[in-house]
């Protein structure tokens, strides 16, 4: 039987697809995606308190909630559903940006189609955050990819067509590399004389041969990889992030782009973990050139949006490398940064599609002075841009000292150069950081046009306030979340990893 909490994650997002398509008029599409929303994050609560509770018992089941329902028995695929603490962060995460994201779309244009596809894109994103079987997952992160080429490239700005084109055909690369690493791994799934399985609960019990392992890693890291925008397969982003709409880049930088990391630790590290300790420093280097590349691209930009996308690339990549350290505090530093990167660049992305919406551009050459126009968003770009470059109480600080903690606890001279190189990206995130509060928010008003401006609506104050107070709470707790996730970590995995 399912887990009635966890499926009620796709049929939410089902229903409320059924009662868009019902709507009439504005205001019924705003009524119906806020509801949907709000019911989604009453049911993450939900399952937060209900997960803790059952930890708090003393039950160290790898997953919590399971339940299946045979879908095609000849090739045993299964709609199969459970969580970890990962999976629960991930799903909270998830919940809260598409909730704020429904306020910060409230005047996009076209608003009925335009919440169809972003609610098939996140009911392709809470399928695959509670699927542990291989295929059916698979199938949800396809669902989550699909509706941003229309999300770009009618509702986008700029070269949408060309961004959109260039971030599907490269996402969908990534996908047949992905498709082909799971379909490896469904055949060497089972001793010989065994059934084999997509069940990722069943698969890590029988151990892939290590030559295998080897073989398939490198395809499924890097199809992962690329969602990831792990270096030199990140150049869709930056594109993607310019043209995209406010909401829907706030669900893809927040949200989609975690499904790479998710994915890179659930599939290739899980289950591949000799693999894993074998290759990780080839995977390292790209990641820790995604981590300093990123930065130093976001120094040289003008445009706002590309700043932060590239910010995200450095943020991304930082994951990445924290997950390839193999060992529990880097790993558990990583998910921090997947909930830190997420909701600070979901705020920074709603910021900025508030800042053009006034302005009516994203040049930061051509404007200036807007702190006294529009204090209000302008404080909340500052708390972003803090959160973004590691002030202490606040999720980035937290987030990033776990990582580089945990890598360095490596003796060897590889891993604690690289660990050295990645922090160096505080500082070059603290100069565009710095330079663009400084050139945006204070100086001179460019445009005597400006002055005219108005300062933050209600909705747009109670979406970017939600998101200021879910990265202040990450900095003032991270026991909590680090608490979290602690059981995702099994013992067995680290035996094997030699750590």
């Amino acid at each position: 039987m399912f887990s009635n909490i966890l499926i009620w994650f796709v049929v939410i997002p089902l229903l409320m697809l059924a009662g868009l398509g019902l709507c009439r008029d504005v205001k019924q599409v705003r009524a119906v995606a806020v509801a949907g929303s709000t019911a989604l994050i009453a049911r993450s609560v939900k399952l937060l308190v209900d997960y803790l509770a059952i930890r708090a018992a003393g039950d160290t089941a790898p997953m919590l909630f399971q339940g299946s329902w045979t879908w095609f028995a000849p090739l045993n695929i299964n709609l199969a559903v459970g969580v970890d603490g990962i999976s629960v962060a991930m799903i909270l995460l998830s919940s809260i940006i598409l909730f704020t994201g429904s306020f910060a779309s409230w005047q996009v244009p076209q608003p009925k189609a335009f919440f169809l596809w972003l609610i098939l894109l996140s009911t392709g994103v809470f399928g695959f955050f509670i699927s542990i079987d291989l295929f059916t997952m698979f199938m949800f992160y396809e669902v989550a990819l699909i509706p941003m080429y229309l999300l770009i490239g009618v509702w986008g700005t700029g070269r949408k067509e060309y961004s959109a084109m260039k971030l599907t055909l490269m996402l969908m690369g990534g996908s047949a590399f992905l498709m082909l690493g799971l379909i490896g791994i469904y055949y060497h799934s089972a001793p010989a004389g065994q059934p084999l399985t997509w069940n990722i609960l069943e698969i890590v019990n029988n151990t892939i041969d290590p030559a295998w392992q080897r073989f398939l890693f490198p395809m499924t890291f890097v199809g992962f990889g690329v969602l990831g925008a792990m270096f030199p397969f990140h150049t869709w982003s930056p594109d993607g992030h310019a043209c995209a709409p406010t909401a829907v880049s706030m669900l893809h930088a927040g949200v989609l782009m975690k499904l790479g990391g998710y994915g890179c630790f659930r599939v290739a590290i899980y289950l591949m973990p000799q693999a894993a300790n074998e290759l990780a420093w080839i995977f390292l280097i790209l990641t820790g050139i995604s981590v300093v590349y990123g930065a130093f691209s976001a120094c040289v930009q003008t445009d706002l949006k590309y700043i932060n996308a590239y910010s995200s690339v450095s943020h991304c990549g930082l994951v990445l490398f924290a997950i390839l350290m193999l060992n529990t505090t880097a790993m558990t530093g990583a998910i921090m940064q997947m909930l830190s990167h997420g909701l600070m660049t979901a705020l920074f992305f709603a910021l900025i599609g508030m800042i053009y919406g006034r302005t009516h551009t994203r040049d930061i050459t051509k404007m200036g002075g807007l702190m006294r126009i529009m204090p209000y968003l302008c404080v909340c770009y500052v708390i972003a841009g803090m959160a973004s470059l590691g002030l202490p109480g606040l999720s980035g600080f937290v987030a990033e000292m776990t990582i580089f903690v945990g890598s360095f606890q490596h003796a060897d001279m590889f891993h604690r150069v690289f660990t050295i190189v990645a922090c160096c990206s505080i500082v070059i995130t603290a100069v565009y950081i710095l330079r663009v509060v400084g050139k945006l928010l204070f100086g001179p008003v460019y445009d005597k046009h400006h002055l005219e401006l108005t300062d933050a609506t209600w909705w747009e104050r109670f979406s970017t306030a939600c998101l200021i107070v879910s990265v202040a709470a990450i900095g003032c707790f991270p026991n909590f979340f680090s608490n979290l996730i602690k059981f995702t970590f099994s013992p067995e995995i680290f035996k094997v990893l030699g750590m």
